[in-house]
C-alpha cells in the first residue's frame, strides 16, 4: 500500500515518498495544576517564548515540509490554547497560568481526539508531541493514556516529556515516551527548564523531517541527544 493512502481498517499511514509537502504537527501538552504557580509557570511561558526562533530555525532546515504547532494545557479542566494549527512561522505564545488539580489523562483523551485522519488530513510525518508536567496526575491518566496510544497517529508519534522538579511522575512519563532508550528531561531550574524547552522544540523535528529508512538511527540519536541534555540536570531548586 502506498505511504499516501489512508485505510480505514489499519488506520493512517505516515508518508514515506517526497513527492509533495508534508506536514509535521508539533503539539505542546502543559500541566497547569497549582503546583506549577509561581516561578515554574512563569519559567515555562519565558521558556516556550524564548524557543519559537529555534523551531522556526528547524522548520527552515526542512523548507519541504509544513511544521503547524498546537497547544493544549491541562489543570481542572483540559483547554487547547492553540486548537487549530498553526503554522510555525505565525505561531505566538500567550501566556498560561496555574491553577487546580492535574488531570492529565484527561489531556491524553484531548490529545487522541486530535491525532485522527480528520483533524490531520494529507501526507503527514511523524507528529512530535512534548509533555510538561511537575506532579502527579489526579485522574485515570493510564486510561487516557491506553486511549492516546489506540489513536490513529499516537503510537507513531515521536514522544518527548520534561519533568519539571523533583515530584513529577516520571514513570508515567516514561510511559507516554513508549521508549526505554529515551528518557524523560529533568528540569530542576528556570535555567535548565529553558535549556530542555528549547531542544525539544527543535532538535525533535529534525529527527521527524528525516527519511524514514533511517528511523532507527533518528531514534537512537535523539535518545543520545536526550541523555546528554540530561548530564547537568542543574541545581535542584524544585
Amino acid at each position: 500500500m502506498s505511504g499516501d493512502v489512508m485505510n480505514a481498517a489499519t488506520g493512517p499511514e505516515l508518508s514515506t515518498a517526497g513527492l509533495a509537502r508534508r506536514q509535521l504537527h508539533f503539539i505542546l501538552a502543559v500541566d497547569c495544576s497549582g503546583s506549577m504557580m509561581g516561578e515554574r509557570i512563569a519559567s515555562l511561558n519565558y521558556a516556550v517564548r524564548s524557543a519559537i526562533p529555534a523551531m522556526r530555525a528547524a522548520a527552515a532546515d526542512n523548507p519541504e515540509n509544513d511544521v503547524l504547532v498546537r497547544v493544549l494545557r491541562f489543570a481542572d479542566e483540559v483547554k487547547w490554547t492553540v486548537e487549530t494549527p498553526v503554522p510555525v512561522d505565525q505561531f505566538e505564545w500567550t501566556d498560561l497560568t496555574a491553577g487546580g488539580e492535574t488531570n492529565m489523562g484527561a489531556a491524553f483523551v484531548a490529545l487522541a481526539e486530535a491525532l485522527t485522519p480528520e483533524k490531520m488530513p494529507g501526507r503527514q510525518l511523524p507528529p512530535v508531541l512534548v509533555l510538561l508536567s511537575d506532579g502527579l496526575p489526579t485522574d485515570d491518566a493510564e486510561a487516557g493514556l491506553a486511549a492516546f496510544m489506540r489513536s490513529p497517529f499516537g503510537a507513531k508519534a515521536i514522544r518527548l516529556a520534561v519533568a519539571i522538579g523533583s515530584d513529577a511522575d516520571k514513570a508515567l512519563l516514561q510511559s507516554f515516551i513508549g521508549n526505554s532508550d529515551v528518557k524523560p528531561l529533568q528540569a530542576n531550574s528556570a535555567e535548565t527548564l529553558v535549556d530542555r524547552i528549547k531542544w525539544t522544540a527543535s532538535v525533535p523535528m529534525k529527527a521527524a523531517s528525516a527519511p524514514v529508512g533511517s528511523s532507527a538511527d533518528n531514534v537512537q540519536n535523539l535518545a543520545q541527544g536526550v541523555a546528554s541534555e540530561n548530564e547537568n540536570g542543574g541545581e535542584l531548586v524544585w
